[in-house]
């Protein structure tokens, strides 16, 4: 898909020894292009000896700000991330798609109370909705779960300390380090004996209206877990994964034969013969269809799509919605054809 859009590097800011912030140039032409609501992420793509990489970002500035800035966290095996914390220069241009993302949140009116829980990276995305909260929503509180190994690898560390000075009435922050011992920060991860903790001790007498929580698999399923048996309904818990489970999930299912399948996107439409052992995506990719994608592993939301005619099967979803996928939404990355005729179209979702 021609989402893509050539966008110039405006600065590059170190806030941890393995983490950065990216800031873009957005031409003026493009200023409405790259509007995005506080939570969504940006697709960043690029070539390493002539492969092409696709990452996905999350925009820590908010809204309003003017700004297009990214956090990006050194991975030991990430390619780009080891490129934008090591060789990334201001002034080099970048190939960026435009803002995507369903973990969002939208300024309202009113007073509410959110409360957010993230962990390393996933702090990225909670910055942006956070700021958003405490600048456009102004009686509305802000209480944020943070856990990292120390405050020296905590991103965005002196930027909320700042914020916890601008609006102390309305931002309360927990941190939680697992590897050293603070003033006012508990000592170990995020587990469930730390969420009840929380949930029944310090913020007891806070009417807590939604749920935000961004991190590795194994914390957004402890904490949706626990805040679920405390009485916490399913529609206030909003989630985006980091990373997903090391094991890939596997299906009891056998995926064999052959699949007739038309794709549109861009209003164009292809027919081919695809094996029901691929992916919707994967065969797509094959054709040299230009189909939007990101993660490959099912934790973002760029490859959706609609599936109008035949069946298939997703190995796994963690994004949709039970309505979502009633109404014929698929993950693309993660779906098997099972019938002998499919159509699936990327453009109405």
């Amino acid at each position: 898909m021609t989402h893509f859009h050539t966008l110039t590097v405006k600065s590059i800011q170190r806030i941890t020894p393995k983490s950065v912030t990216v800031s873009f140039d957005i031409p003026e032409a493009l200023r409405k292009t790259f509007q995005f609501k506080a939570g969504q992420y940006l697709t960043i793509k690029k070539s390493f000896n002539g492969t092409e990489v696709r990452r996905s970002y999350s925009i820590c500035s908010t809204p309003e700000s003017g700004k297009l800035t990214i956090g990006i966290k050194k991975l030991e095996n990430g390619l780009f991330s080891q490129y934008a914390n090591n060789d990334l220069r201001e002034g080099e241009t970048i190939e960026v798609h435009e803002p995507e993302g369903r973990f969002i949140y939208l300024p309202s009116s009113g007073s509410r109370t959110i409360l957010a829980f993230a962990a390393g990276s996933g702090i990225t995305p909670i910055m942006s909705i956070m700021q958003t909260i405490l600048e456009e929503d102004k009686d509305s509180k802000f209480i944020l779960v943070y856990g990292n190994k120390s405050v020296t690898e905590t991103m965005f560390y002196d930027t909320i300390q700042q914020l916890k000075t601008n609006y102390p009435d309305r931002l309360l922050v927990q941190y939680i380090f697992s590897k050293s011992e603070e003033d006012g920060a508990l000592f170990g991860r995020i587990e469930r004996s730390t969420v009840n903790f929380l949930l029944k001790n310090r913020f007891k007498d806070e009417n807590i209206e939604e749920y935000y929580l961004c991190g590795p698999e194994e914390m957004i399923n402890t904490v949706s877990q626990t805040l679920l048996e405390n009485g916490i309904s399913k529609e206030q818990i909003h989630f985006e994964l980091f990373t997903s489970s090391i094991n890939p999930v596997t299906s009891n299912e056998v995926f064999e034969g052959q699949t007739q399948i038309t794709v549109t996107v861009d209003d164009e439409e292809v027919s081919f013969v695809m094996s029901q052992s691929q992916t919707v995506l994967e065969a797509v990719l094959k054709q040299n269809i230009d189909a939007p994608y990101s993660c490959q592993g099912g934790i973002c939301s760029s490859c959706i799509a609609r599936v109008k005619e035949g069946e298939v099967t997703m190995v796994k979803n963690q994004i949709l919605t039970d309505g979502e996928v009633a109404e014929g939404l698929i993950l693309t990355c993660q779906s098997h054809p099972t019938s002998t005729k499919v159509v699936i179209d990327y453009d109405d979702v």
